[in-house]
C-alpha cells in the first residue's frame, strides 16, 4: 500500500439480509414485510468500502465461507479496489450473515451470525502483522475473536500505526486491555454498555467519554447519531454537531464514520476535522438503503462539509 492514506481493516465480512417493515413482529406473530433486499456487509468490510470510496488505499484481512455468499461479497469488495489477498475462504464454516429489520422510523434491528469470521486465526494475524509495515491506520471491530484483534492492536502499537476500535457488537473488555487502545468510538448503546452511563445528550456523552479515558483509552469518541459526536483526548475535548439529513436507514452510519475517520487521520487531518469528516460520511449513509451500498464517495462528503449549515 503506497498511497497517502493506507488503511488496514481486520474484521468481519457478512451478507446483510434486510427487510423493511412498519414495526418488529411480536412473539409468535407473522408480520408481512414491505420490502426485502440483500446488501454486502460486515462491519469490517463495510468500513473498508467506506475508506476506499473516500480515497483510501485499503487492505482487508478476514474470512468468508465456501458458500453462495462468499464469492458475491468478495467480488463487491474487489469492485471498490480493496486488496483481498489476505482474505481466506473457510471450507468448514458459513459466511457471516446479518438479518436486519428496518422499521418505519428508519431504525435498524440486527441479528448477526458471524460464521467464518469467528474462525479467524494465526494465519490472519500474520497477514495483519505483515500488512502493518505499509499501513497508516488499523481499523478493528468486535466481529472476530477479540483476543486476536487485541494482538493485532499490540502489533500496530509496536510499529507506530494508529488504531481505531469500533467496539461493536459490544462485548466485555478486560480492564487491563483499555490502556492498549488508541481510539475507541462506541455509539450510544455501546457507550452505556462499557460505561454504565445512558447517553442521551452531550453532557452524558462527556461523562461516558471521561469513564473510558479513566480506564486508559487515549481518545474516546461517543457517536450519538442525530445528536452529534462528542470526543475527549489528551489534547482536549469537543463536540461536532450533527448534519441535518432525512434518515432512511441507519444500518451503516457507524461504519461510514469509521472508514472516513481512518482516511482523514491517515491523511494527517486533526482529530476534530477527522471526526467532522466521519460525521458527514455517516450522515450521508443514513439517506440511502443498504449497507455497503450506502457508503458515500468523496465528492458527496466534501459537498456536505462545504454546504451552508
Amino acid at each position: 500500500m503506497d498511497a497517502s492514506a493506507n488503511i488496514l481493516v481486520f474484521g468481519g465480512i457478512n451478507m446483510g439480509l434486510i427487510t423493511r417493515s412498519s414495526r418488529l413482529p411480536r412473539p409468535g406473530e407473522t408480520l408481512r414485510g414491505e420490502r426485502f433486499y440483500s446488501s454486502s456487509g460486515g462491519k469490517g468490510a463495510t468500513q473498508a468500502v467506506a475508506a476506499a470510496r473516500l480515497g483510501g488505499r485499503v487492505k482487508m484481512v478476514g474470512r468468508v465461507g465456501d458458500d453462495l455468499f462468499g464469492p458475491v461479497l468478495l467480488e463487491g469488495l474487489r469492485r471498490d479496489g480493496i486488496d483481498l489477498s489476505a482474505v481466506a475462504v473457510d471450507a468448514d464454516h458459513g459466511t457471516g450473515v446479518g438479518v436486519i429489520v428496518v422499521d418505519a422510523s428508519g431504525q435498524n434491528h440486527v441479528l448477526a451470525t458471524y460464521g467464518a469470521n469467528l474462525q479467524c486465526n494465526e494465519e490472519q494475524l500474520e497477514a495483519v502483522e505483515q500488512a502493518l509495515l505499509h499501513a497508516d491506520v488499523l481499523v478493528v471491530q468486535m466481529e472476530i475473536p477479540f483476543a486476536l484483534s487485541l494482538r493485532a492492536v499490540q502489533a500496530a502499537r509496536e510499529r507506530g500505526v494508529r488504531v481505531i476500535l469500533d467496539p461493536a457488537p459490544a462485548a466485555a473488555i478486560e480492564a487491563e486491555v483499555y490502556p492498549h487502545l488508541d481510539i475507541v468510538a462506541p455509539n450510544q448503546t455501546e457507550a452505556e454498555f462499557y460505561t454504565g452511563i445512558a447517553v442521551d445528550g452531550v453532557e452524558a456523552a462527556a461523562k461516558a467519554a471521561a469513564v473510558l479515558r479513566a480506564k486508559g483509552v487515549r481518545v474516546a469518541i461517543i457517536k450519538m447519531a442525530e445528536l452529534g459526536v462528542y470526543f475527549e483526548a489528551d489534547s482536549g475535548s469537543g463536540f461536532v454537531p450533527p448534519f441535518r439529513v432525512a434518515a432512511l436507514d441507519t444500518t451503516a452510519a457507524g461504519d461510514a464514520f469509521h472508514g472516513a475517520l481512518a482516511v482523514a487521520l491517515a491523511e494527517g487531518k486533526s482529530l476534530e476535522d477527522g471526526i467532522r469528516f466521519g460525521a458527514a460520511a455517516g450522515a450521508l449513509a443514513v439517506t440511502r438503503p443498504g449497507v455497503q451500498d450506502a457508503m458515500p464517495d468523496r465528492a458527496a462528503v466534501e459537498a456536505l462539509l462545504n454546504s451552508p449549515s
